[in-house]
């Protein structure tokens, strides 16, 4: 079974809490935002989306590391 590797797991870290501090610092008020990874998750596809495909700055691989699904053969 395949595994992230520790510096992978630090940039998937990175990734989203740079957003989630994003989401914090850009509401305009001083309301509370709980963490919640399906809302961080859908800014991350569109940031990545931005980066990868449209800006060509690296692959999806380097912007959130992730391990390929298998098709279990």
């Amino acid at each position: 079974m395949k595994r992230l590797t520790y510096l992978e797991t630090a940039r998937q870290d990175f990734v989203d809490g740079e957003i989630f501090k994003l989401l914090l610092r850009l509401a305009p008020t001083s309301q509370p935002i709980q963490w919640n990874i399906e809302m961080i998750g859908e800014i991350r596809d569109n940031i990545e989306n931005w980066i990868v495909t449209n800006l060509k700055l690296c692959t999806e691989r380097e912007f959130y590391p992730f391990i390929e699904e298998s098709d279990g053969n």
